[in-house]
């Protein structure tokens, strides 16, 4: 993530732009300037998901007590010192950052393999050196947070753009995460949350202002270097040989400087010397060797632009008008392009300025504090009267900002620039205000602009998992999975739970819509290469009673449409026949019950011994507190029940995908992990069971447990055994369970897998 090289540069040749800031400080002087406004820090989530993993087990599957504990304590921390936070996750891949993100998952699969080595050869967990985060884990801190009453928001793309623009909206105390894209915007403060100490409330505060000033540049400037020097945007080779010049004509190359370092330099050095001399003199593309990566590079350097934000290495067209893909579209409000454009008027907010002499161009300089005054602010701002987060509750969500960067006035067939998103937080579900236009304007799979509405929304505040991604573009992904590629006998959890995204398929698009197509499905599993999607054709689904529309699923509230979302919920696992037996289990146990069975179903590598270690870890977990969990001990890890762990965490995320898609039938605390799952646990139970404890054993002589386990067990045979699968110990296992994919699996390729796109 962000620029190439800069945060080790940062390190080892600029520490001075880092400062040492205290939140407690930084928030009483925020509000000694801004009386009534509550200090506010926007988290990049996904930068600070390692940070807030702290449980010592990792590789079982998730402690996910203990993580959920973590992040109380992270959050009563701000909250003791008055600051609010809020909170934003990744919501969608761009696709011009579809191949990095493609790399990443590659070098993971790697690093997964290193794991499983090790695992194999020392029976043990790896150190914190390989720590990989559980599978789920940014999905499920969603809804954590959200039920410790957080303002949690999902993106419509990369999250970055959308903590930068919300951070300079409302006048936030800064941005707390790992990027130095952080460093390329300009917004409020940045602060490293690698170097945050939650008991002191410390941490590095990075001054962009700084940081140019080291190098010998404005704020403005800084997309441009970002680009030059290679980011997600911009491949790190487009402009190596310009690089290689920079450098080889750099005339204060520092010894004590990496080769990175000493590249960033150069680079600055020629921005400032060279190219300031023909700023407004010579178009951008005759000072840069940008070829035909002329649109590409235009585009990379205009996503850092925020809302109301201009470069001045664009030539100012004398209208405000852009060209995309050969289209001229005028930026107002009732604008017919192909593009959305937002509708709201642009934020009054005055952001601080201080006109630089050289560029004639005003940009937010870094005010060093009074002498006497400890507590560093950057910027230092003038106005009276702030934004604040809680000042603006009515404003209609923002797809695309009044947009004010020009470009460049020539411009080519090929520039498809896309605009940054912004989508505003601030969403009331009875105020549709102007996104109908907006949604008409997009291409969609899903037409009715009321449905599509309501899916934003829910995508948005973080309440849904991929059913936007899905009616909007076709389109989904899933990270990497503790998954054993040397394991044969136990499939990947993209293929097991596949014949149920394909079932929300044709619940979300309709038979008429998904019968002519097919989804595009990025999903990390062993030997995938990620060169295309899979192309995953919709399945049927079969509720009794007939497939309800999603405007009744969605919209409707008579109290009768509930058990129809349920039904639909149990039709896309196919468990509608298990109806009456999982409604008499009773909560958080019935989703787990739901989701056991389709597992044992779906793979008939499954044995006895693991659906008692499943049901034994759920009943256990009830009477276990946080403490006693931590306590645990495992004799050694077992790679099979690491990758069973894996598994069905997963199936809880597939749960989330299919509760939200129906309408909601089922809270969410009925399948988070922390009220059904624990890794360490399950791993315990695992091993007790394989080694042949007794029920009662496996139950720690809990009689209370005992009747209810045979229970659970129960439904999940009864129902097995209408699919005609019979549950068995491993000791009567045949010969071909020693290799195979699994019944319910190694067709996968019939049910309607097209193949690559």
């Amino acid at each position: 993530m962000g620029v190439r090289g800069l945060q080790g540069f940062v390190g080892s040749t600029c520490p001075h732009i880092c400062t040492v800031v205290n939140f407690r400080e930084l928030a009483e002087h925020h509000r000694s300037r801004y009386p009534g406004c509550t200090p506010t820090v926007v988290v990049d989530a996904m930068c600070c998901l390692r940070y807030w993993y702290t449980p010592e087990s990792w590789v079982c599957g998730g402690q996910w007590r203990e993580y959920f504990s973590a992040l109380r304590d992270f959050v009563d921390s701000f909250a003791s010192v008055g600051i609010k936070l809020v909170f934003f996750f990744d919501g969608m891949v761009e696709q011009g950052k579809r191949n990095e993100w493609v790399k990443r998952r590659l070098k993971n699969n790697r690093e997964i393999s290193r794991i499983f080595h090790y695992i194999r050869s020392h029976r043990e967990q790896p150190g914190r050196n390989m720590f990989f985060i559980p599978s789920g884990l940014a999905i499920f801190t969603r809804f954590a947070l959200k039920t410790l009453g957080q303002e949690t928001l999902c993106s419509l793309k990369e999250a970055d753009y959308e903590v930068a623009s919300y951070g300079l909206q409302y006048n936030c105390l800064g941005i707390l995460g790992e990027d130095t894209d952080y460093l390329i915007y300009d917004t409020c403060p940045y602060f490293s949350i690698s170097e945050l100490c939650l008991e002191s409330l410390e941490t590095i505060m990075l001054c962009r202002e700084k940081l140019c000033e080291s190098l010998g540049l404005l704020v403005a400037d800084l997309p441009l270097l970002a680009c030059l020097l290679g980011n997600d945007v911009i491949p790190e080779g487009m402009f190596e040989s310009f690089r290689f010049k920079c450098l080889s004509s750099y005339t204060s190359v520092k010894e004590n400087c990496d080769k990175k370092g000493n590249i960033i330099l150069a680079v600055s050095d020629h921005i400032s010397k060279v190219l300031h001399l023909h700023q407004g003199e010579k178009k951008l593309e005759e000072m840069l060797p940008l070829g035909p990566n002329r649109a590409l590079f235009y585009k990379g350097v205009a996503s850092y632009l925020l809302p109301g934000q201009s470069s001045p290495w664009f030539f100012q067209k004398p209208k405000s008008l852009i060209m995309l893909d050969k289209q001229v579209i005028s930026m107002k409000p009732e604008s017919k392009q192909g593009v959305p454009i937002c509708t709201e008027p642009e934020s009054k907010q005055e952001v601080p300025m201080c006109t630089v002499p050289e560029s004639k161009q005003e940009v937010p300089m870094c005010v060093e504090p009074e002498p006497k005054q400890e507590v560093p602010m950057c910027p230092e701002s003038k106005q009276e009267v702030p934004m604040c987060p809680e000042s603006k509750q009515e404003v209609p969500t923002c797809a695309h900002p009044e947009i004010k960067q020009q470009l460049p006035e020539e411009t080519d067939s090929d520039f498809n620039l896309e605009v940054p998103m912004y989508a505003h937080p601030k969403i009331k579900e009875d105020n549709p205000m102007d996104m109908d236009s907006e949604i008409k304007q997009q291409v969609t799979l899903v037409s009715d602009p009321e449905i599509l509405k309501v899916a934003r929304m829910h995508h948005i505040q973080a309440e849904s998992y991929l059913v936007y991604s899905i009616v909007s573009s076709g389109e989904i992904e899933c990270s990497n999975t503790l998954e054993d590629e040397l394991d044969q006998a136990l499939p990947s959890q993209a293929f097991v739970y596949r014949p149920v995204r394909q079932r929300v398929y044709t619940l979300l698009l309709g038979n008429d819509i998904s019968a002519s197509l097919a989804v595009k499905e990025w999903f990390v599993y062993p030997g995938n290469p990620l060169r295309h999607p899979d192309l995953v054709r919709p399945l049927p689904v079969i509720i009794p009673g007939g497939t309800p529309n999603l405007k009744s699923l969605w919209l409707n509230q008579e109290p009768a449409v509930q058990a129809r979302r349920l039904d639909a919920l149990l039709a896309c696992f196919n468990l509608s026949s298990s109806r009456d037996e999982l409604l008499a289990v009773e909560s958080p146990l019935r989703a787990l019950c739901c989701l056991l069975i389709y597992l044992f179903v779906q793979v008939d590598t499954l044995c006895l011994e693991d659906l008692h270690a499943f049901v034994a870890q759920a009943l256990c977990l009830q009477g276990k507190s946080t403490a006693q969990l931590v306590d645990l001990q495992l004799e050694y890890i077992s790679p099979r029940a690491v990758q069973l762990g894996s598994l069905l965490v997963r199936g809880l995320t597939t749960l989330a995908l299919v509760n939200s898609a129906c309408g909601f039938p089922w809270k969410t605390s009925e399948f988070m992990p922390w009220n059904v799952f624990d890794g360490k646990l399950f791993h315990l139970k695992y091993l007790q069971s394989e080694k042949g404890y007794s029920v009662e054993a496996l139950l720690e002589q809990n009689r209370s447990w005992l009747t209810r386990f045979h229970n659970l067990k129960a439904v999940v045979c009864k129902a097995c055994m209408k699919e005609n699968r019979r549950i068995v110990g491993r000791g009567h296992w045949s010969s071909h369970h020693t290799g195979g994919q699994g019944v319910g699996i190694a067709a996968h390729l019939s049910l309607g897998v097209v193949g690559p796109g």
